[in-house]
């Protein structure tokens, strides 16, 4: 259709959205179908933010803020830097978004030229690639290896500079995989960057507070100061504080580029949420406990689901370090026959006949560009995700 624009063919609509709406489609029509594809705790938003909320609605804060961020948002997200990394922010330094993923576009969209490009360690976040191919730049994915943790090798990423980069996106904990860095390897990455000053970092933490067994949180800024002036430390508080439908991101990043991302946004959507924000300033300073009782109960889930996953015939699932995910390989599944005769030559298939012969839903490990493999997010209850995992059992061992 020629009314569409070009750079529309550059990009794929979200994966992980897809999936989800195919399962509400099967739910809708009758299908028992258990989905696993969303990227989004079940917890509900905590009752003092949601107070928080009421408080501004009464207080008649529903008007236009500034464009990226109230006064008081940013003077919290300071806060924060400073007490939970060791980051030392002013509020100029700061910008905040409609979701971390516009942050992210912003951030991409203000900076690349065509042909730039962008490291992307892999497997990764579906959207990372989608926004650097709008922004008329390159995606580089440099693989990372399962028996590695999925965690980007010093060498690995030397070799993919050019003098092309622009950005190096760094998740940690990441999604898909749920790995997590330690300081020292974090430091390893760093140490090839310091090398490199024409490349600037983007480190999208998420997940920061999703984290288990003990492993602590680092963010390169914290760990390698020498690159503060080019690093966007990105965040936001849809994970960790059960506010996906609430949209609201933020970055500390240099003065020069959060003006960009503020020129950018003040001609796409303006402010985010005038409620969100005031929300936000109490999920950032408020009671933060609720997060380790929550935790605890993603660790259960996630040791259920690694072990059964690991008896099933043809899986094998490592045990992530943090998010609320597992990502595991489905390489034992590749050439055989489902019962119903579908002939499993990819992981697009084996999450296809999943979900059509088992009513599980379940993201392909294409969309993360990196095969073959899928994502599970165990962030639903236990009962929920043992019988998923008693259906995947019986799925894998039905293949012939």
């Amino acid at each position: 259709m020629g009314f569409i624009a070009d750079s529309l063919n550059r990009i794929q609509p979200s994966a992980t959205i897809a999936v989800s709406t195919k399962a509400r489609q099967l739910k809708a029509a009758g299908r028992d179908v258990i989905s696993l594809s969303a990227g989004e705790p079940d917890f509900d938003t905590p009752d003092n933010i949601k107070q928080a909320a009421v408080k501004a609605l009464s207080e008649g804060k529903t008007k236009y803020t500034d464009v990226d961020g109230t006064p008081e948002l940013k003077a919290a997200i300071v806060r924060k830097f400073k007490r939970e990394n060791s980051l030392d922010y002013k509020p100029n330094q700061i910008s905040v978004g409609t979701g971390g993923k516009q942050v992210i576009y912003n951030a991409l969209l203000a900076t690349l030229n065509p042909g730039d490009e962008v490291i992307i360690p892999a497997p990764c976040w579906v959207s990372y690639a989608d926004i650097v191919m709008l922004a008329d730049g390159k995606p580089v994915f440099v693989d990372t290896k399962i028996e590695d943790g999925f965690r980007l090798k010093p060498e690995a990423l030397e070799a993919a500079i050019t003098p092309k980069t622009k950005w190096l996106i760094f998740n940690s904990p990441s999604n898909p995989t749920g790995a997590a860095y330690s300081r020292d390897e974090i430091k390893a990455v760093t140490d090839v960057l310091l090398k490199h000053p024409h490349v600037w970092i983007m480190t999208d933490d998420i997940y920061e507070h999703l984290l288990y067994d003990g492993h602590k949180f680092h963010t390169v800024a914290e760990v390698e100061p020498g690159l503060f002036d080019r690093t966007l430390t990105i965040n936001g508080l849809s994970k960790a504080y059960c506010m996906t439908g609430w949209r609201l991101g933020y970055a500390g990043g240099p003065v020069a580029l959060i003006d960009a991302m503020r020129k950018l946004q003040s001609q796409s959507t303006s402010n985010p949420s005038s409620i969100t924000q005031a929300a936000a300033v109490e999920a950032l300073d408020g009671p933060q406990d609720f997060i380790a009782a929550n935790n605890a109960k993603f660790v259960e889930r996630r040791d259920l689901v690694v072990s059964m996953l690991n008896q099933a015939n043809g899986l094998k699932c490592p045990k992530p370090e943090g998010a609320f995910y597992v990502y595991p390989s489905c390489a034992g599944t590749i050439g055989k026959t489902s019962p119903s005769g579908k002939k499993i030559a990819n992981d697009e298939d084996f999450a296809t006949a999943l979900l059509e012969e088992e009513g599980v839903a379940v993201v392909h490990g294409a969309a993360f560009a990196s095969s073959p493999a899928f994502r599970i997010s165990y962030a639903t209850s236990k009962d929920v995700l043992e019988e998923a995992c008693r259906r995947i059992q019986r799925f894998c061992g039905n293949l012939r």
